[in-house]
């Protein structure tokens, strides 16, 4: 499918997932272990060597990888059977140590955990540019007042910098998340046959520990071969960020369309363009994204059935996250790296946005007239003036402040000063500077706070 993959995936991730990169992670595991070995004394220490020279992906045979593969169950058997005949080309002593005390699913597992740190680097430096453009946009946009829009009506008024602040409000959660989940997830798996690490005696603690060091991976407790909740979490949390992407992007897109056209994405050359119809103008990023919103869920809900395994080894479930959860993460990175570049150079017009909340002939602001009426007549008796006022205005197709100011039982309470307040966009909107900045506030601390842990 490559035609499709630079539509829907970020080439950076790409990389962190294709055969080769699965299969040097498994070599990364073989030559840390046989270092480790060596260190505690397992193995003699001259192996340690020969054996990790042996251990790069480029001198494997990818094709006859994946075709004993299909026969053996998993890539780690023939791998461990490539790499034994590697090594002993030059040792044949050598070929003794290879994957010792080791069982198919430390390497396979522990190969992925290491894939999977890079990515998560990948995707916490995207998220970070993400939220702080959109940041951007929330400070500059504070004062654009926009129409608020509940069940794809127009409800209030309120700011698009308030709805921008609550997309950054999104996006930092998530990245709270992923720092939660790397210290669950990037540990290491190692317990051989059955979690018990018997073939390693009364040295397999030692080993692990030894191991996890060389990996630069906590050791967890007990091995996990059985229990899949740390890939089931990363699975929910890119389900999540996906989520939100699409969110976003649907907020994005309505925006775009030729009635609304308050938001545009980039235009370059030959982007967003249409076959037949010379003057559109298509949001290509909001697309791939809506897309992998639409595609994440359905792999996300196959690991979460993954999760149900049999006894210390699965059947079935841990092949089934084999491909699910590569596919999650590449489809959510790509949307989320696309997003990017659209955010760093999003174009919105705010006098489209001013102009658009005429659309309603200012029923738009029934609730603010109903709300200071009610504070002289009550809010049940103000809200039936309002409400008989809105009808009239919809049915005779007129504004309604003509028509409030021609009611007698509101003029005897409100002045036409009043009334021109009242249809100020500006004068209801409620605490949205104050929320903006408590979400800026927010943002702006979690640099702060990043930069002190990184000092």
């Amino acid at each position: 499918m490559s035609l499709l993959g630079p539509l829907f995936r970020w080439s950076a991730i790409e990389e962190l997932f294709n055969d080769r990169a699965r299969l040097q992670g498994m070599l990364d595991f073989e030559a840390a272990l046989a270092r480790a070995e060596a260190r505690v004394g397992i193995i003699p220490g001259r192996v340690a060597p020969i054996i990790s020279a042996k251990c790069r992906a480029e001198l494997f045979d990818i094709s006859a990888l994946a075709r004993a593969t299909a026969l053996a169950g998993n890539p780690a058997i023939p791998l461990v059977k490539q790499l034994t005949e590697l090594v002993g080309k030059d040792d044949k002593e050598a070929t003794r140590f290879v994957h010792w005390g080791a069982t198919s699913q430390d390497a396979i597992d522990t190969g992925f955990i290491l894939q999977l740190r890079h990515a998560f680097d990948h995707i916490k430096a995207e998220l970070e540019r993400l939220s702080d453009a959109s940041a951007q946009i929330a400070e500059k946009h504070r004062n654009t007042v926009v129409a608020g829009r509940t069940w794809m009506q127009q409800a209030l008024p309120t700011t698009f910098g308030l709805k921008v602040a609550g997309w950054v409000d999104a996006l930092d959660r998530h990245r709270s998340r992923l720092e939660e989940t790397r210290h669950r997830v990037l540990v290491l798996q190692f317990g051989g046959a059955v979690g018990t690490l018997a073939a390693l005696g009364n040295q397999g603690m030692d080993v692990a520990a030894t191991l996890g060091r060389e990996l630069d991976l906590p050791v967890p407790n007990v091995p996990w071969h059985g229990h899949r909740d740390r890939m089931a979490e990363v699975a929910a949390i890119m389900g999540l960020c996906a989520g939100t992407l699409g969110k976003i992007a649907r907020d994005i897109s309505l925006e775009t369309q030729t009635e609304v056209a308050e938001v545009f994405e980039p235009s370059a050359p030959g982007r967003g363009g249409s076959s037949t119809l010379p003057h559109k103008r298509n949001p290509v990023a909001c697309a791939v994204v809506l897309s992998a919103a639409t595609r994440v869920p359905g792999l996300v809900a196959s690991v979460l059935a993954a999760m149900v395994q049999e006894h210390e080894r699965g059947l079935g479930g841990w092949h089934a996250e084999w491909e699910a959860i590569p596919e999650i993460i590449r489809l959510t990175s790509g949307a989320l790296h696309y997003l990017t570049a659209a955010m760093m150079e999003l174009e919105i017009d705010g006098s489209k946005m001013r102009d658009n909340l005429e659309i309603t002939r200012g029923l738009i602001f029934a609730e603010a007239a109903q709300m200071l009426l009610a504070q002289v007549v009550g809010r049940q008796t103000a809200h039936e003036i309002v409400e008989a006022a809105s009808n009239r205005a919809r049915a005779e197709h007129r504004d309604l402040r003509e028509v409030l100011a021609h009611d007698v039982a509101v003029t005897k309470h409100l002045s036409n000063q009043d009334l021109d307040k009242l249809f100020d966009p500006r004068e209801y909107l409620g605490e949205a500077s104050r929320l903006i900045d408590s979400v800026l506030q927010a943002h702006a601390a979690r640099h702060v706070k990043l930069s002190r842990s990184n000092e």
